[in-house]
């Protein structure tokens, strides 16, 4: 049976895979949005990938070395082992959202729980996990050793994920 599936690429290969597997006669689908690039001398719109280094196939899975086999393609998405499978009303919502590109906005994908610093406006550097109230985005810090928390309302804009918790805090002040 057939299933939408992301795909990984290697960076600034998502054209070229999709043209691959466009002759591989694999459905394929590339979302695309014009953006406007700037180079030294002039500035152009381009269309560029929606999502850098991803693009969907629809396969049955026991056909995915030709998927795999196609250059410039990393991996099929998978958590846990399990292929990710994408719902076909994701596809066709974000067709949709496509016709209107200038009401597009990429988002953070941040969840709650997840650790965070805050790179802009007046609490930029502050660490933290995310949570969020009511449609809200708070900063919760907690400071284990007295068993105390507080937290802030933030703009879920100005926050970006920390990978490391242990890694020192640049550009501060």
């Amino acid at each position: 049976m057939e299933h939408w599936y992301a795909i990984y690429t290697r960076p600034r290969h998502e054209k070229k895979v999709y043209e691959g597997l466009i002759e591989k006669e694999i459905t394929a689908y590339l979302p695309l949005i014009k953006r406007v690039r700037q180079w030294k001398d002039r500035k152009k719109k381009v269309d560029m990938p929606l999502f850098s280094s991803y693009l969907f196939v629809r396969i049955d899975y026991k056909n995915r070395f030709d998927v795999l086999q196609t250059k410039g393609v990393v991996k099929i998405v998978n958590f846990n082992g399990v292929p990710a499978v994408i719902p076909d009303w994701q596809i066709e919502s974000l067709k949709k959202m496509l016709e209107h590109p200038e009401k597009i906005q990429l988002e953070n994908y941040i969840k709650p729980g997840e650790l965070v610093v805050i790179e802009e406006g007046p609490f930029r550097g502050l660490k933290g996990m995310v949570k969020s109230l009511r449609g809200k985005t708070r900063l919760v810090v907690s400071i284990e050793g007295i068993m105390q928390t507080v937290s802030v309302e933030i703009d879920s804009d100005y926050v970006k994920k920390v990978r490391d918790p242990q890694e020192p805090i640049r550009d501060v002040y």
